[in-house]
């Protein structure tokens, strides 16, 4: 992911304060070479003093496709050197109002004694002059922007800045995406459905429609050796309950190999998939969920019940580095005050306490089929939901509550489950939730990552809803 870098000030300052410009750069370089360290290959375009130098920044910013731009006030500047900058590139724009210190030595700099010297030096520390003028200008002309205020070596500053950062390679992530869409919804799900078209829009992914025929045909093919593989990698991944039969694991080993394949072919970085049919195509649906958990595991998040909206969660989550676990509200401990979330797989290794179970399932509730189930517990600790909302008018917005993952009793039924507590109280959480409008189904990352899902969403230019 690409961002641009540029600090702003005065010319006609230069000449009248020695030195004020080499201490300038000098913060200017500080500041790129620590955002560069966060895996972002930053465009530096440098002081943009004087307004012929916009349109270079500009033409830089344009070539070379940045994906959200730093701005750097390093003193006063006049916003007629920025908004040409800003308005031709048309991206968000995050303004860093960083003093050099957290506070003036004020008696050392009163006795000084000299005032040209002592107003060089409150220009180095002038950072914030240019801020309200910036922002009036940008207000007014629509431009999209944010604020970092602080100072250099603030550790609360820059872990805002890489959350920016982080938010702008989750937008390019998700635009990069391809999504595979498999089967068919399942019928009378109504949360579920989705408009395929206002989610290209919005998060800028391709939709790859895909046919249960091409999967067949892909599972046909595996040989004995690539079964044998496979299930070696099951053993290697999961806990394998003993009560699974060999030839259970065998045919699931077998959809994997499928998957895998299926997934390479058409380059996909997640997938929502649902059917319901009889035969081959049974055997098929009803043999998924280890692979699946693999897939997702290897950052490939998939979702059951095509439910498109949460897997495009999932891949936030996962783009962010917390997981993005595929779940659904069980139900309610009013004693303990805590929500149960899970579902029958697929899971995320990457947050999960302790091993992850494969187990046998005599019946899928509410689908055809037996098979093999996931059995995992979310990590205890912080943890964030976050949920794809569309609204009535057809808009998306993002869906997040932060709450904790906490230890206790869980259902040993086959499902990945866990015990979460909010900040709100169970019985708050459930109802504010629920009148967000999400689907049933919510992604579950770990770590309180609410500030990032904000700043992502204002980087896509749409609303969140935060429950808690």
């Amino acid at each position: 992911m690409k961002a641009g870098i540029f600090s702003i000030g005065l010319d006609t300052y230069w000449p009248q304060f020695d030195g004020l410009l080499d201490n300038l750069n000098g913060y200017h370089a500080q500041i790129r070479d620590r955002i560069a360290g966060m895996g972002v290959e930053l465009v530096d375009a440098g002081m943009v003093d004087k307004v012929e130098k916009a349109s270079g920044a500009a033409k830089l910013f344009k070539q070379e496709d940045v994906e959200v731009i730093f701005l750097f006030i390093s003193t006063y500047a006049l916003s007629s050197t920025v908004l040409p900058v800003v308005q031709k590139t048309k991206v968000p724009v995050v303004m860093l109002n960083l003093q050099p210190v957290a506070q003036l030595d004020y008696e050392k700099f009163n006795a000084l004694g000299d005032r040209g010297t002592m107003t060089g030096i409150w220009l180095e520390h002038c950072q914030s002059c240019s801020v309200p003028e910036l922002a009036c200008v940008f207000n007014r002309t629509g431009i999209d922007y944010h604020v970092v205020t602080g100072y250099l070596q603030e550790a609360e500053a820059w872990q805002e800045i890489e959350d920016w950062v982080d938010a702008a390679k989750v937008v390019a992530g998700m635009r990069d995406n391809r999504v595979g869409v498999l089967g068919h919804y399942y019928c009378g799900m109504l949360d579920v459905y989705s408009d395929l078209t206002q989610q290209s829009a919005t998060f800028g992914n391709h939709f790859e429609l895909l046919e249960m025929c091409e999967l067949s045909e892909l599972r046909k093919a595996v040989t004995v050796d690539e079964i044998a593989t496979k299930v070696g990698e099951f053993r290697e991944k999961f806990e394998v309950s003993d009560e699974c039969e060999q030839s259970e694991i065998e045919r699931a080993a077998q959809t994997s190999v499928a998957l895998d394949q299926l997934i390479a072919k058409h380059n996909l970085g997640s997938m929502a998939y649902y059917y319901e049919g009889a035969g081959d195509y049974e055997n098929i649906v009803t043999s998924v969920i280890a692979g699946n958990t693999l897939l997702t595991g290897r950052n490939v998040p998939i979702a059951g019940e095509c439910e498109i909206k949460n897997v495009q969660a999932m891949k936030i989550m996962d783009l962010f580095g917390v997981g993005g676990s595929f779940s659904e509200f069980y139900l309610s401990d009013f004693k303990d005050d805590v929500v149960y979330l899970g579902h029958d797989g697929p899971a995320h290794f990457a947050i999960a306490q302790g091993s992850v179970g494969l187990v046998p399932l005599s019946v899928y509730h509410g689908k055809p089929g037996k098979g093999l189930s996931i059995q995992m517990t979310v990590q205890y600790g912080p943890v964030t939901l976050l949920s794809v909302v569309t609204r009535r008018d057809g808009s998306v917005l993002l869906q997040v509550a932060e709450g904790e993952s906490v230890p206790g009793p869980i259902m040993q039924i086959g499902n990945t489950n866990s015990r979460y507590k909010f900040s709100i109280g169970a019985k708050v959480f459930m109802n504010d939730w629920s009148k967000g409008g999400p689907s049933h189904h919510c992604a579950i990352g770990l770590g309180h990552i609410g500030n990032k899902i904000e700043k992502l969403a204002a980087l896509l230019g749409i609303e969140v809803n935060r429950v808690c």
